[in-house]
């Protein structure tokens, strides 16, 4: 087992190979009460609710599968379960499931008496990678993804490896996205190990390495600046342009997928505004085609990703502003970037 530290609001532990079986027992004997927060299809693939149902004091509230629960009714389900069986501050919620179900179950968590304990148990790549940690909590709302949120550190991070082969290729390349993000970031060694694999089947036997880099960059950086004053912000490299692109569909594409049609923006908006060169956007591209990741929008919806995009949390007033590479490694802000630079981007990355 790995244990990663991230300092936030409280000191907190990710811990990358455990048993979610015998953490769901332990959380039962440390907690009076404890609320299992589980999508319906993660409830298909494996035997979570049997397991509750052996543990006189914990409670399940079954959820919709993806985005389709980050939102305030799913929210008020919740509550509703935490009211009727008396929570208080001496009991915990767990989220078990993907991104969506780690970002709501701390959210329900982060609203219940100002605060109550919560676990990740990410079935996800990107769950495990990215949404479980760092200690945002969110729903979405009418107007965009994660608008409605708090931070709100979870208790641990409880990251389990089987749930990793059930996960069909599209989902773990999903997850991949996130991956590859954090090495444009900060890792190299994520695109390294990454360029060496022929296909997917051999990026699944690198997963241990590859969850263990990407927390550690994400826990470093968010413990030096956990409520996004500025440098958190590099985390969020291909998120302005992949969560308009998410929102727009629909919420049909994964985020991942979502997410590699931003990066593949701001790869080319790097090169366009911060100097990144051009083999650099060549190489970074490829490597997403190589997971059969989606680069580019199937939706010809500028004026509709524009208008997403304005709302985005990084946004100052009627000013967009980015996340672009000068190398790879080396993350820019770009600042007040012109509707003309964005929409020529848009058009190279459409072609």
């Amino acid at each position: 087992m790995k244990v990663i530290s991230v300092s936030s609001e409280r000191e907190y532990q990710v811990k990358v190979g455990i048993s979610w079986h015998e953490e769901l027992k332990r959380l039962h004997s440390q907690y009076e009460q404890v609320l299992v927060v589980l999508p319906e299809k993660v409830n298909q693939l494996f035997p979570i609710s049997s397991e509750i149902d052996q543990y006189a004091h914990v409670k399940l509230v079954t959820v919709p599968d993806g985005e389709a629960q980050k939102d305030i009714a799913t929210v008020t389900k919740i509550w509703d379960a935490l009211a009727q069986s008396g929570f208080t501050r001496s009991d915990a919620i767990v989220g078990i499931g993907g991104g969506a179900t780690t970002d709501l179950a701390g959210f329900a968590a982060a609203t219940w008496l100002r605060g109550i304990d919560w676990f990740a148990i990410p079935t996800t790549l990107a769950g495990m990678v990215d949404a479980s940690v760092g200690g945002k909590t969110g729903i979405n709302s009418p107007a965009g993804k994660n608008l409605i949120g708090s931070f709100h550190s979870p208790v641990e991070v409880l990251i389990d490896l089987s749930f990793l082969p059930p996960l069909s290729d599209r989902d773990f390349a999903a997850g991949l996205a996130e991956v590859i993000k954090t090495g444009f970031i900060s890792d190299l060694e994520i695109l390294h190990i990454l360029s060496d694999v022929e296909n997917i089947d051999e990026a699944r036997a690198f997963a241990y390495e590859l969850i263990v880099r990407s927390i550690s960059v994400k826990a470093k950086v968010v413990s030096q600046d956990f409520k996004e004053g500025r440098l958190r912000e590099i985390l969020n490299f291909g998120h302005t342009f992949g969560h308009a692109v998410e929102k727009d569909s629909d919420y049909q594409l994964r985020h991942g997928e979502a997410v590699s049609i931003g990066l593949n923006f701001a790869l080319e908006l790097s090169h366009k505004t911060v100097g990144l060169e051009d083999s650099l956007v060549r190489q970074g591209r490829d490597l997403l085609l190589k997971f059969s990741l989606p680069i580019r929008p199937t939706n010809d919806n500028w004026d509709r990703f524009l208008e997403i995009m304005r709302s985005d949390k990084k946004s100052r007033g009627k000013r967009l502003r980015f996340i672009g590479l000068s190398q790879f490694g080396q993350p820019e802000w770009i600042e007040s970037v012109s509707e003309e630079v964005l929409f020529q981007t848009y058009e190279r990355i459409s072609k």
